[in-house]
């Protein structure tokens, strides 16, 4: 009586064993699914800058993208008409929650509200860029701006 038993208390442990693995498994699956729809849900904040043009014209451009670039290359995304900016002159990257300014290695350098910049700095809301003697202003969410031209 012991053999049948046995069988039928192995035949239990078996079972019971692949209903936990697939329990672990099922568990850890729908964890995968909810970090990466997480992580393909994560956008790149808005992003404003305003900087006068070859007209002296104050012109506003709004940004999504994770990286922009600032040079006197037409195909720069803010294109800098002025002999002090390089043409490749800095870049603006999203990464690790907080937007970086970082010079491009440019002839007349970068100034981060009025200190030259040497390495990838992160920058806040109002800060002002200069690239070369390019002045321009970066806002960081539409509230920022709409708050900045309502104090003036």
């Amino acid at each position: 009586m012991s053999a049948p038993f046995l069988l039928i208390l192995r035949i239990g442990m078996t079972l019971s064993l692949y209903i936990f693995m697939g329990w672990a498994f099922l568990l850890l699956w729908r964890n995968f699914k909810t970090q990466s729809e997480l992580l393909t849900s994560r956008k790149t904040p808005p992003i404003t800058i305003t900087y006068s043009g070859l007209d002296k014209k104050q012109k506003t451009k709004h940004f999504r993208t994770p990286e922009i670039t600032l040079g006197r290359d037409p195909h720069s995304e803010i294109h800098l008409e002025n002999e002090t900016v390089s043409a490749h002159h800095a870049r603006l990257s999203y990464h690790h929650g907080q937007w970086w300014l970082e010079d491009l290695n440019s002839k007349n350098g970068t100034t981060l509200n009025g200190e030259k910049l040497k390495t990838p700095t992160i920058i806040l809301g109002n800060d002002e860029i200069r690239c070369g003697k390019m002045p321009l202003t970066i806002y960081l969410s539409t509230t920022d701006l709409s708050a900045n031209t309502q104090a003036l």
